[in-house]
């Protein structure tokens, strides 16, 4: 059973989205500096908290087209595998769900 932090032949899901996801986690960076800057010039809670929000749905944006990549290419090509392939990129992808829910 194939674990995966194992390299892959394939190129990932995002792949043909990588700059799309890159540039989008440059934006993300610099809106997490931009709240510690916030912090260190003792800005208004609210103010911060509302940055944290807006930081938090835009990672929340990628996390769902990360999954949604995931489920259209790297669950589909290991359906077309066989049923064991499936199974594995299923539980990845239920499980990462899961994680993402909770989060």
């Amino acid at each position: 059973m194939p674990h995966s932090s194992e390299p892959s032949t394939q190129p990932h899901g995002y792949i043909s989205d990588k700059d799309q996801y890159l540039k989008r986690m440059g934006r993300i960076e610099g809106q997490a500096r931009g709240i510690s800057k916030m912090i260190d010039d003792e800005k208004y809670c609210i103010d911060i908290l509302t940055q944290i929000s807006a930081l938090t749905s835009a990672l929340q944006v990628v996390a769902l087209g990360l999954l949604e990549d995931h489920l259209t290419h790297c669950v589909l090509d290991a359906a077309k595998l066989g049923e064991d392939e499936a199974a594995v990129k299923i539980k990845e992808a239920s499980d990462a769900i899961r994680r993402l829910v909770r989060s």
